[in-house]
């Protein structure tokens, strides 16, 4: 049963079926896949992930903090041992194993991420009775897709709000299909060095020329900015003014470049930056909009999964000097369901 009477304009959804939780990423088939293997050429990896303890602090964005990474405890008593350097023989003087164990705390967007189509909605009038609803990709809805928590007040703040579940369009899915096929770097970061743009569609197009980059029909575009490496650089102690106004990201108010996005059939949308798109900090457009319209774009009309704070430096070195920009991308998140983003280690092979 179709949960939508009108889509949103310049939308995709019912494109891949009324129940569709995977967007464009169906344009990654085998052939895709066979394609990616076929730029194998060296068998040399690439790790496209920063430590997932950067950038550091809370600074860049106060919602996200970095990973706390504590020993189990055994017996699971609060006052046990720490299940770390831990010597059997303490529980059986016959035993020689030594066991560590740990549990981590993660904020799962903080460091290179992938994000789900659950991650952006909309309130967008999907029911064709004048009156907006809360919305996401291909009609889901909040309230019984996507399911807030139960608030818990006299709980730690991290836990207040355990409970919240994406029943649809969580980040297993993406997971499932396994996130590998070709994929495909533009190198703003040659054509612009460090300045803050937003980067035009005219831009894009032209350095994409310049470079030789086609994309094609499925590809996974990966844009290469430089802002992992400022991050890296502020070894964990970020400056939030700086990297606000430092290297470029796409412009997500130009509305050729959405519909460039639309056009070329890229399966998701990846960039070493903080949200791919630079966040318009001024009204341009008549009320009411979108804050991000890229990501709207993305993940909410189109099922364009977007990767941010990836870390590309070393891989887009290479492919320069090789005068290549094609490559195996291997990038699955946890398949952890109900989540509606993940931390990734991607890997490129070249």
């Amino acid at each position: 049963m179709k949960r939508w009477k009108q889509k949103p304009p310049g939308s995709n959804w019912g494109e891949f079926g009324d129940h569709d939780q995977r967007g464009r990423m169906n344009l990654v088939t085998r052939e895709k896949v066979l394609q990616g293997a076929a730029e194998v050429k060296e068998g040399i990896s690439f790790c496209l992930s920063l430590p997932l303890d950067y950038p550091g602090g809370n600074a860049l964005n106060p919602r996200r903090h970095p990973p706390r990474v504590a020993a189990t405890i055994r017996d699971g008593k609060s006052a046990g041992k720490q299940n770390f350097c831990f010597a059997l023989a303490e529980e059986n003087p016959d035993l020689t194993d030594v066991v560590s164990d740990d549990v981590a705390l993660l904020t799962l967007q903080y460091s290179t991420q992938w994000d789900s189509f659950a991650h952006i909605g909309s309130r967008f009038d999907a029911d064709g009775d004048g009156q907006r609803e809360i919305v996401f990709y291909n009609g889901f809805r909040a309230g019984e897709d996507m399911l807030p928590a139960t608030v818990k007040a006299d709980s730690e703040p991290w836990a207040r709000y355990e409970g919240t579940r994406a029943n649809a369009l969580g980040i297993q899915n993406l997971a499932e299909h396994g996130a590998q096929g070709r994929g495909v770097l533009i190198d703003l970061h040659h054509h612009f060095g460090r300045e803050h743009r937003a980067v035009s569609c005219d831009e894009l197009l032209q350095a994409m020329k310049k470079d030789g980059v086609t994309v094609e029909k499925g590809d996974m575009v990966c844009l290469y900015t430089g802002f992992a490496d400022v991050i890296l650089e502020m070894k964990k102690k970020p400056d939030a003014r700086l990297l606000h106004q430092t290297c470029t990201g796409l412009d997500g108010r130009d509305d050729r470049l959405l519909e460039w996005i639309s056009a070329s059939g890229l399966a998701c949308l990846i960039a070493d930056n903080y949200a791919v798109e630079i966040i318009p900090t001024s009204l341009a457009k008549p009320k009411p909009h979108a804050l991000m319209p890229l990501h709207e774009h993305c993940l909410f009309k189109n099922g364009i999964h977007l990767g941010e704070m990836w870390y590309l430096t070393e891989l887009a070195r290479w492919l320069r000097s090789h005068r290549r920009n094609r490559f195996l991308l291997t990038a699955p998140p946890l398949r952890l369901p109900g989540a509606v983003g993940s931390p990734a280690t991607p890997i490129a092979t070249v």
